[in-house]
């Protein structure tokens, strides 16, 4: 009998193992499909890399070739996005060809070189003064998508007790626990509702731009958009889950996406200290999720690295708690229950 952390590693394991089997026979598929479509038998797929998904991404030919497996991956709404990007004069991978039965694609090359590389303490305002001002213009985007509603957050809401506090900790929580994350939830969702609500890429991090040759920023990733609150995307960009920059930063971010959300009439009326407070609550929703998925992609996936990125991200949400009174007690549970329950965890 395995029990703790030796089942989750024995899971881990098998999902590796599958997981590796998996990709070698899908890579041949798509080299067979690269070379019957560019006529050349000798074609050689390069790996660039894999993600959280279990997309994976090759180059050839000038081209970059995508093993996205259509059981797992949203590639019909991947294509129609990029349609759409790209008419609202946004930089994203221009399709060339798709074969959604295999779950192949063939894309435009944008290169090797992620904002995230460029990034540090002396370039990084330059660089995210032009990520924000893409925002309006990714809001103003023309698509009929999934709205981020109320059930659509109770569902994202789930993940974070499930797999962070129950399956990760071991913790079993009380009922007035159980009563304190559902109230906190309803408040962070009603804030979420009331904000203008835009087309949101959901997530809009230097991890998905890309620079391109000219110096200009490219949007990758995108196949998750919906319709959403209007800080969701700002919050995505500032509050990063995989680097953390200075407060200062940050309110000078806010402050830049105000002026240009306004610009664009986008702010429904909202005042800066009103929208700054919605883009803390938004961000406090979308943290306690990632933090559940990043435990989710180590147990489920045997994708342990993002376990790195699990104290930075309850680090943003524990912070904004703590400054608000509506939210005292959960700041409290968080600081007193969960945060000291996860800093003995040892590593898988």
């Amino acid at each position: 009998m395995l029990a703790g952390n030796d089942k989750a590693l024995f899971h881990s394991g098998l999902t590796a193992l599958f997981f590796c089997l998996m990709t070698l026979d899908r890579k041949q598929g798509l080299t067979a499909w690269a070379r019957e479509r560019l006529n050349l038998p000798d074609l050689t797929l390069q790996l660039i890399s894999g993600d959280a998904s279990f997309r994976r991404y090759y180059r050839a030919a000038g081209r970059i070739w995508v093993d996205a497996p259509p059981a797992t991956e949203k590639n019909r709404e991947f294509v129609r996005n990029a349609a759409a990007l790209a008419e609202a004069g946004i930089r994203a991978p221009q399709v060339d060809a798709v074969d959604y039965r295999a779950g192949w694609l063939c894309v435009s090359d944008l290169g090797d070189t992620l904002l995230l590389s460029q990034l540090n303490e002396t370039s990084v305002d330059a660089w995210y003064a032009k990520a924000i001002d893409l925002l309006p213009q990714l809001a103003s985007v023309r698509l009929p998508l999934e709205p981020f509603d109320r059930a659509f957050m109770a569902r994202e809401n789930t993940i974070f007790p499930e797999w962070l506090l129950e399956y990760h900790l071991g913790l079993t929580l009380t009922a007035a626990e159980t009563q304190l994350l559902a109230d906190t939830f309803s408040r962070l969702a009603e804030c979420n509702l009331a904000q203008p609500q835009v087309v949101m890429h959901r997530d809009y991090h230097s991890r998905n731009l890309m620079v391109c040759d000219d110096g200009e920023l490219a949007v990758i990733d995108f196949q998750d958009m919906v319709l959403g609150p209007l800080s969701y995307d700002l919050v995505s960009l500032l509050k990063d889950c995989y680097v953390r920059w200075p407060n200062s930063v940050v309110r000078q971010g806010v402050a830049r996406a105000y002026q240009a959300y306004g610009a664009a009439g986008l702010l429904a009326g909202y005042s800066a200290d009103e929208f700054r407070l919605a883009f803390d609550w938004c961000g406090m929703q979308r943290h306690l999720k990632a933090a559940g998925i990043f435990t989710r992609l180590h147990h489920r996936d045997g994708k342990s690295g993002y376990l790195a990125d699990i104290p930075r991200t309850l680090g943003y949400v524990a912070e904004v708690a703590a400054a608000s009174r509506e939210l005292q007690d959960f700041a409290d549970w968080l600081q007193c229950r969960v945060l000291p329950a996860f800093a003995t965890q040892e590593p898988c």
